[in-house]
């Protein structure tokens, strides 16, 4: 095999494994949440905390991947990986699980920044759209086999086997980075870090990202605004830097700025949903983790046959266009969702889920092939971890909306029966809201067309 389809082979079982190890655990919440006592908000920061350290440590990431090396960084973040997945397995209270949710996010946020930038330095400009729908394909196999795998798993072996279950696969993607693979990929060697502002960058989006979970509280909103002063503190430090974490004059690249910002908005719409569509089938609709991880795979399985080809018509068409149509579809599915209520049919949902699916999986590698290659090939490690910041920003704020959602409908409550209304009510209102955002999208998409890249 040809190194750069190992390399691509790799870092498409890194982006399932990544998504898997997420994503899987979004199914069994319930069952974590009951044997350590979790009301619905700390169920929401399981995924919100992982988040956000992927989110402040990915423009860090892009940085120190380049300078040390692409291989190296992820050899090590593996190895992270694998050692607190077996920790995990041993925690005895909703504190311990968050702390191992914590120490993950920071080895995911690395994997997330080499995995891509990899592809794309390991292929031919001609050739990068395929191979980014391949890479993008490993992420939406996550995405579809996590729900129905986590779910069995969950229901056969208890919700520790679904921690476990990605060890054997990091082992071989470890050996074949150690023994098939000789390239480095080292950009940014002789450039120091750039260590105030990822302190600045770090502190601002902690307020910013924790802020907005708590808005409804003067608190929340104290540390939003905040986070939104230090983060524009960040912006005017690095135009003075020589050598920034993050170069924001990228922003001043229309295609770049357009890309990255549908990108954002696609996130914030889409990415509550599965949590929205899980808590419905189980709650709701009383429906057992295994069953509702198989309901749970008519989107992303949509997903996975859409990439690579969405990936290799980005080639040849102009990309914006594909990804607006896609974030078209992408809408009507969520204003589809916002109707589902105690008395919807299964049909509806699954025929709701396919056209989220193939709407999401024609937005994703078009957008994310515009962002890659609208910055000049030494910058790739930092255009992946834009692309890996606004996906992990737009995931965190899109549970932020459902958190402060709930927080508003439901107050902070178990998720039982007597409150099942609410639930309903507030997963509505949820996607109502995610709806607007996917429009936003599309016109970022659109706006982007006329956009000339710098490079």
């Amino acid at each position: 095999m040809k190194s750069e389809n190992l390399v691509l082979f790799i870092c498409a079982l890194l982006s399932f494994f990544t998504v898997f190890a997420f994503n899987a655990v979004l199914i069994v919440i319930p069952s974590i949440a009951a044997e350590f006592g979790m009301s619905n908000i700390v169920q929401n920061w399981v995924t919100i905390i992982f988040l956000l350290v992927v989110a402040v440590l990915s423009f860090p990431a892009g940085q120190i991947s380049g300078k040390y090396g692409l291989k190296r960084v992820t050899i090590v973040n593996v190895i992270l990986f694998m050692i607190i997945s077996v920790a995990n397995v041993f925690v005895t209270s909703s504190e311990m699980f968050l702390a191992c949710r914590l120490v993950l996010g920071i080895a995911l946020a690395f994997i997330n920044v080499t995995s891509m930038a990899m592809v794309v330095s390991a292929f031919k400009p001609e050739e990068r759209g395929k191979a980014l729908g391949i890479n993008i394909m490993g992420v939406y196999l996550g995405l579809s086999l996590s729900p129905v795998v986590a779910g069995i798993l969950n229901f056969q072996f208890g919700w520790r086997s679904v921690i476990l279950s990605p060890l054997p696969f990091l082992i071989l993607a470890l050996i074949i980075l150690l023994t098939k693979i000789d390239e480095e990929w080292i950009t940014f060697e002789n450039i120091p870090l750039d260590l105030k502002g990822s302190a600045v960058y770090g502190i601002g989006m902690v307020c910013f990202m924790y802020g907005f979970t708590i808005l409804n509280t003067q608190l929340g909103v104290i540390l939003t605004v905040l986070g939104i002063i230090v983060l524009a503190l960040f912006a005017w430090i690095e135009l003075k830097q020589e050598y920034p974490v993050f170069d924001v004059r990228f922003f001043k690249n229309h295609k770049f700025l357009s890309a990255n910002f549908a990108s954002l908005c696609a996130y914030l719409a889409t990415f509550a949903v599965t949590t929205i569509l899980n808590y419905h089938l189980q709650y709701i609709k009383g429906y057992d983790s295994q069953f509702a991880g198989i309901v749970l795979l008519a989107a992303p399985v949509c997903q996975v046959i859409m990439a690579p080809i969405a990936g290799r018509l980005s080639d040849k068409f102009v990309p914006q266009i594909l990804a607006a149509v896609g974030m078209t579809l992408g809408t009507v599915s969520i204003f589809m969702f916002s109707f589902l209520n105690e008395a919807s049919s299964l049909e509806f949902l699954i025929i709701s889920m396919i056209v989220f699916g193939l709407g999401f999986g024609l937005f994703s590698p078009p957008n994310t092939n515009v962002i890659m290659s609208s910055v000049p090939p030494k910058d790739t490690s930092v255009a992946s971890a834009a692309v890996a910041t606004m996906r992990t920003v737009g995931q965190t704020m899109s549970m932020g909306i459902l958190t402060l959602v709930f927080a508003f409908v439901m107050g902070n409550v178990p998720i039982i029966e007597q409150y099942y209304p609410l639930l309903i009510q507030s997963c509505e209102l949820t996607c109502i809201i995610c709806g607007i955002l996917c429009i936003a999208s599309v016109f970022a998409s659109l706006i982007g067309i006329k956009a000339k890249s710098s490079n």
